[in-house]
């Protein structure tokens, strides 16, 4: 039982890996993750404001992850072009960018007056 949770961890982490080998925009959540948490840290956010970031951050990465997932299985589909998989493929892009754009507004309500204090 423990081998098989352990295998299923190393499946979701070849996972991510695939994520971040194979898609810029994963790199670039990941670098924008990173920035946060050292904010955070830096100007010592309080419990309430790590768990928004916390939040934030992880529906954009689970948002991307499923993007990713879609496209991946779209393609094994057909590498043709498809109106159907073209749609499918726009609605899970955009779904990332709900997932970034609430993220940004959670980053300005946490860090917006730190930064301005910062001028």
């Amino acid at each position: 039982m423990i081998a098989a949770r352990l295998r299923s961890f190393g499946h979701a982490m070849r996972g991510g890996m695939t994520l971040l080998k194979t898609q810029p925009n994963a790199r670039i959540h990941l670098v924008a993750t990173v920035g946060v948490v050292v904010a955070g840290a830096v100007w010592r956010i309080s419990p309430g404001e790590w768990a928004l970031v916390a939040v934030a951050c992880g529906l954009v990465w689970m948002a991307e992850a499923f993007n990713t997932a879609l496209e991946f299985l779209a393609d094994e589909v057909s590498l043709e072009r498809r109106e159907g998989i073209k749609r499918a493929k726009d609605v899970a892009a955009f779904a990332v960018l709900v997932a970034a754009g609430a993220a940004v507004g959670i980053g300005a309500v946490v860090f917006g007056a730190r930064i301005v204090a910062m001028f």
